[in-house]
């Protein structure tokens, strides 16, 4: 009997370490919204979220779904899918969506990301701001998710090479081998995903300034990775695939270029 009381002694404390109480604010007041924190990520209400950084937001479930509907906004989350469904197209997230309590609760960055809002934890207080003011463009731009594929897989490399890995991305959108948008080319679901920040969940960072720099100056032409259509870090990775099937173009800072 004192294995069993030990047991789900130590159960329940598992439980609630694993789901730790989070404070939320918008824009600097207070937010009134359930969130915690589940294997390492925050997650939140999506209505109460929703509603939050847009109150034009209508939410509803329908068929088993959560769905948030706006102006030029549509997006749904299901209980158990890791995936929101956003303007018709299927955006992967890091963790499945969860339900309890009668509340939908989804990972608080990629929910921010689509709905035009910025994030910021401080580990200290356990405490999530988001912010809405001079966020950068809508979710359905170019430049939004050509910045953040850029700061995501080369946030420490110089503006050449943040400009050549955008350049990979618009070559791939302009190779018939690839889907002929940005946002396909960055969410290519083919082998597992073709860039890493969209599995682990980087791709929902806030770009640093020098990377929506980049982004711009690639959709403007500016190019210093030739026709590449493949990088990688070889000290970062143990796959060379490319390095042993593709012809090598250049190397700027850790990635090689490869077409």
């Amino acid at each position: 009997m004192k294995k069993v009381i030990a047991a789900l002694t130590l159960s329940a404390a598992l439980l609630i370490s694993s789901a730790q109480g989070v404070t939320l604010t918008l824009d600097g007041t207070p937010l009134e919204a359930h969130a915690a924190v589940y294997e390492n990520t925050t997650f939140v209400s999506l209505r109460a979220v929703s509603q939050a950084i847009r109150p034009d937001a209508a939410v509803q479930w329908v068929d088993g779904r959560a769905i948030v509907q706006g102006e030029e906004l549509s997006l749904s989350a299901q209980p158990g899918d890791d995936a929101f469904i956003y303007n018709g197209r299927r955006l992967p997230i890091t963790l499945p969506v969860r339900l309890e309590n009668c509340r939908t609760l989804v990972p608080v960055r990629p929910l921010a990301a689509l709905l035009g809002a910025k994030v910021e934890w401080d580990g200290e207080t356990d405490s999530v701001s988001l912010t809405t003011a001079n966020t950068l463009h809508d979710a359905g731009d170019d430049l939004y998710w050509l910045s953040h594929i850029i700061s995501a897989e080369s946030r420490g490399e110089p503006m050449e090479g943040k400009i050549a890995v955008g350049n990979v991305v618009l070559n791939r959108v302009a190779s018939p081998d690839f889907p002929n948008t940005i946002y396909g080319v960055i969410f290519d679901p083919r082998w597992g995903g073709q860039f890493e920040p969209v599995r682990n969940g980087a791709i929902y960072d806030e770009p640093t300034a020098e990377s929506v720099q980049a982004a711009a100056a690639c959709l403007n032409g500016a190019n210093t990775a030739g026709d590449s259509l493949y990088f990688l870090a070889p000290d970062l990775t143990d796959n060379h695939w490319t390095m042993d099937n593709r012809t090598y173009v250049t190397t700027i800072g850790v990635h090689w270029f490869y077409y």
